[in-house]
């Protein structure tokens, strides 16, 4: 068996919360892990598990979004609060029981319970309609705050104080009663001495009890409960750790003499400034990095400390034709996050003065960052390099949301707005954009992967600050030395349609090096190499 045990954590917190529908995603879920898991879990070639250490009421809801409903798991908080239940079940607000004479108002965003004209509660809902939270109020203010399960039961209460600052959540078994209690001031953990046991394994009636009455934190009674877990496994199986600050240390004592992978993604762990992942990185058998220009960055740092270690990219290719030649305007699509302001104002400048040249060229400002006052940021800092280089100052004015019909198809055609903002958290906004992008302008130190791959997939070329193994010099795109030879790199793909067909035509060339098959094949060879009878070659 192979056991994942990913990061997906919430601000640092041994929880993942289940977002509202109304609220903007600020943070993507896709990640390495995902992407591994759905590698074995759609192909099948490999058995695999979910180890999910933290505290994820809706993880099913997670599960779905990502295409792995059906994935197998071991919850660490399913075990505490003794969770038998499996599958998601339909809750309804109206089948709970509410006080007499209790009054809902429905508005836009949430629905309201009022008693004697005072509000009374409020229930808001996650992304698929079902309800997540209900908050308590008491003569105005927020008293409680009930968590619910998508299985249908009320998962953890969080208790306030009279300024409305938290103070305890009390994690609840299916029958409602309290297991554990967290009190939020100095972290510390109380189990009820009424049920001082959890699920031991696997074993749904054989329960195990806990060490100790009392915690200093959370950390420490997941460790005891992941621990007791671990012990059902056998000496074969495999475990791919994500690496994370939150579960570093403690997965260090959990996986010690057990068959491991480390992998590490973009920058989600600083390695070079975190001395706790030696212990790791001495015991483990494999690392796997994200992207080659990683894997020489982390073997600079830990030298000799890595036994095994290879680049494999946590997302595959496919030969997935944009739109962009079926589009009137030429868009351009120029990633602006963690960028140095310096790079930025020459960028701008350049861009302008190529966008005097062509008149079909749009600036698309590609953020990851959800926050409602980025695109509005945006815009101000590229309008007053845009003057500067006496560019039209029109050209970064947001145009009104009804400047055109509905049935129009290309509003930017008509608009004189150049620069537009592109706000992407998930994968799926990110794959809509970029399918209708020209060309990729990536001049960050540090390329986004997923764009990198994107690029690949979609067929156009990218013109990169810092040379990667997905852009070859001269074939799918240019390694830009200069700021100034960008308005012309950019007439070379933009005004002739041979030299972007070229560029198409490697990129698919050279995304073949990263389809789903090669990607299994790269991991089977890691597989084998703990000695395992892998079929993933036979699986291909």
């Amino acid at each position: 068996m192979l056991y994942f045990i990913p990061a997906w954590y919430q601000k640092d917190q041994w929880c993942e919360s289940e977002q509202k529908w109304y609220v903007r995603r600020m943070q993507t879920e896709f990640d390495d892990t995902v992407k591994q898991l759905q590698l074995f879990h759609r192909n099948g070639v490999w058995p695999c598990r979910i180890l999910l250490p933290g505290y994820a009421p809706n993880f099913r809801h997670f599960l779905h979004r990502q295409g792995l409903y059906r994935a197998s798991y071991w919850s660490c908080f399913d075990a505490v609060q003794e969770v038998r239940r499996k599958k998601a079940v339909p809750l309804s607000f109206h089948n709970m029981k509410w006080p007499p004479h209790t009054e809902f108002i429905y508005t836009m965003f949430a629905v309201s319970a009022m008693r004697e004209g005072k509000k009374y509660a409020q229930i808001e809902f996650g992304e698929d309609g079902n309800p997540i939270q209900i908050d308590l109020y008491e003569n105005g203010r927020l008293h409680r705050r009930n968590l619910y399960d998508d299985r249908g039961f009320l998962s953890s209460t969080i208790l306030f104080r009279e300024d409305e600052a938290p103070w305890r959540q009390d994690y609840l078994m299916e029958n409602g009663v309290w297991k554990l209690r967290h009190f939020l001031d100095d972290g510390h953990v109380e189990v009820n001495p009424a049920c001082p046991e959890y699920l031991a394994a696997d074993r749904r009636e054989q329960k195990m009890p806990f060490s100790r009455r009392s915690y200093d934190h959370m950390g420490q009674l997941i460790e005891e409960v992941f621990s007791s877990f671990l012990e059902g496994t056998g000496e074969q199986d495999l475990f791919c750790l994500a690496m994370h600050d939150r579960h570093t240390e403690m997965m260090r004592n959990l996986l010690r003499g057990r068959k491991t992978i480390l992998s590490f993604f973009g920058d989600r762990y600083r390695y070079g400034e975190r001395m706790e992942c030696l212990g790791l990185l001495e015991s483990a058998g494999y690392v796997i990095m994200d992207s080659r220009e990683n894997l020489k960055k982390i073997r600079k740092v830990m030298g000799g400390l890595m036994k095994n270690s290879r680049s494999i990219p946590p997302f595959d290719t496919r030969v997935d034709p944009g739109i962009s030649q079926q589009l009137e305007v030429q868009k351009i699509l120029v990633p602006v996050d963690g960028m140095e302001p310096e790079v930025f104002g020459r960028l701008m400048q350049a861009l302008g003065t190529y966008l005097q040249t062509n008149d079909r060229a749009r600036v698309h400002l590609f953020t990851r960052q959800a926050d409602y006052g980025r695109e509005k940021q945006l815009l101000e800092q590229a309008r007053g390099y845009l003057e500067a280089s006496g560019s039209a100052k029109a050209w970064t004015k947001k145009e009104p949301d009804n400047c055109v019909s509905e049935n129009e198809v290309d509003r930017e055609e008509l608009s004189a707005a150049r620069f537009v903002v592109e706000q992407c958290v998930d994968e799926l906004s990110v794959s809509r954009c970029m399918r209708e992008q020209r060309v990729l302008v990536e001049l960050r130190e540090q390329p986004e992967l997923y764009l990198q791959i994107m690029g690949l997939s979609v067929g156009i070329p990218q013109i990169v600050r810092t040379g990667t193994q997905f852009v070859r010099h001269g074939k799918n795109g240019v390694i830009l030395k200069e700021m100034d030879r960008l308005p012309e790199t950019l007439a070379y793909y933009l005004e002739s349609l041979k030299n972007w067909n070229d560029a198409m035509v490697a990129s698919y060339r050279i995304g073949k090096r990263y389809t789903t098959d090669v990607l299994l094949k790269q991991w089977g060879e890691v597989i084998d190499s703990f000695g395992q009878d892998s079929d993933l070659t036979a699986g291909l």
